[in-house]
């Protein structure tokens, strides 16, 4: 009964990656022919895309803890449904945008809204996996992820076709070939929704009564787990920096198009699916989860670095699937180091705590990457890959020195388990 409940989850998660796969590699030339036609600079293109992928991020930001929370007094089941809801919608709207204030308008509602599916399935997984077995749960979820990642470029890359030339208006939308990929993506949210109102049970039904009185301690939950809530911050960061600017990198640099993007970006997927199905269950148990991560975030800067010296096709793929592989350690290994330090009863909430640490970097990533970019080319990479190499050594200093961290209790005191960081 857990398996069959954890795929439904796991399909209805890898249906949504397809989705938002879908749109990331029409997303730029979108923004790219909403600004220039409303008389931008090409220099406030990159400006604008990284705003309209940071204001997602804020949304998530601001309403991922607060879902979490919600998630461990009412329940998963519901805040999982507003989550995909709230993804199609916004999906629906991006396509019918006409001008760059209703793809802000978009973006931000799609934030909000979404941010509740994310956290909440981690939290799931967490309700159906023991502390043991936690790591490989959490493995299990990113490869979902990355499943939908590999599959949604490719057929967001198929379907912004520019050959294609229709254009529809209605009152203040406008449907024409670039709405196409995004009524795509809204589809299979909605097929998501549905099947998960179908098939997914609630999984605090056998757990242990959930805390309606009692109050979060957020600044004792922050602190507590302000160590892997940094390095989610950091790697999101960096992350973002690299997903936000690397469609205008390319076409600057190789004359990428939709399509070419959209392989990149099924390399990146299918080397995290091929990773976690595999080596993150294998190494879990063997190697400390922090040490696997201090290796992780080194392997991605130095990846960085070498982008900016690639000049093939080969050497570009070769490099994006060397920054995958470390995405794929650090994501199952924090959430799942994350969820055990929070607290039994406090899964939502810690896992939430994280979202919003992820959205922080997804906020100020793009941001920061397209002003960079905007001055100089290979700027975003060349201080990226500086920052995230620093902080593996950091990571792997403090771990080897063995310092401890405190868990959260489930209820007023501490409880006498520590996390050794």
């Amino acid at each position: 009964m857990i398996n069959q409940r954890l795929f439904i989850l796991l399909a209805c998660l890898f249906v949504v990656m397809i989705g938002l796969g879908i749109t990331q590699p029409v997303l730029p030339f979108y923004v790219e022919r909403l600004a220039l036609g409303g008389g931008a600079s090409r220099k406030a293109v990159a400006m604008h895309l990284g705003l309209i992928t940071g204001v997602f991020a804020l949304g998530q930001l601001l309403f991922a803890p607060v879902w979490g929370r919600w998630s461990d007094r009412t329940g998963r089941r519901p805040l999982l449904l507003i989550g995909i809801a709230g993804y199609a919608i916004a999906q629906v709207l991006f396509g019918l945008a006409t001008s760059l204030w209703m793809l802000y308008v978009a973006r931000i509602l799609g934030g909000i809204l979404s941010s509740a599916a994310l956290p909440v399935a981690a939290a799931y997984v967490a309700d159906m996996t023991t502390e043991q077995k936690r790591g490989r749960g959490m493995a299990s979820l990113g490869t979902a992820t990355s499943l939908g990642f590999v599959v949604g470029p490719a057929l967001g890359g198929l379907l912004a076709r520019r050959d294609l030339h229709f254009m529809t208006r209605f009152w203040c939308f406008k449907l024409d070939s670039f709405s196409v990929p995004f009524f795509a993506a809204a589809v299979l949210g909605l097929l998501a929704l549905l099947a998960a109102t179908w098939w997914l049970p609630e999984s605090l039904a056998a757990q242990a009564p959930r805390v309606e009185e009692q109050k979060t301690d957020w600044r004792r939950l922050a602190r507590t787990l302000a160590p892997l809530l940094g390095m989610a911050l950091v790697a999101q960061f960096g992350l973002a920096i690299f997903e936000s600017t690397f469609p205008l990198y390319a076409q600057a640099k190789f004359d990428y198009g939709p399509k070419e993007v959209g392989a990149v970006f099924v390399v990146c997927g299918l080397v995290m699916t091929v990773f976690q199905i595999g080596a993150v269950g294998f190494l879990s148990g063997r190697i400390r989860e922090i040490l696997q991560i201090a290796t992780a975030f080194g392997l991605i800067g130095t990846s960085l670095a070498l982008l900016i010296v690639a000049h093939t096709k080969l050497s570009v793929f070769a490099v994006v699937g060397l920054i995958a592989l470390g995405t794929a350690v650090i994501s199952p290994n924090l959430a799942a180091l994350i969820s055990k330090s929070g607290g039994s009863r406090r899964v939502g909430a810690a896992l939430g705590t994280q979202s919003a640490a992820n959205s922080l970097g997804q906020t100020g990533g793009p941001i920061l990457g397209g002003a960079l970019f905007a001055w100089q080319m290979n700027a975003p990479y060349l201080l990226t890959s500086t920052l995230l190499v620093v902080v593996a050594l950091a990571i792997a200093w403090k771990a080897l020195h063995g310092r401890t961290q405190p868990e959260v209790s489930d209820h007023a005191g501490i409880e006498g388990r520590e996390f050794t960081l």
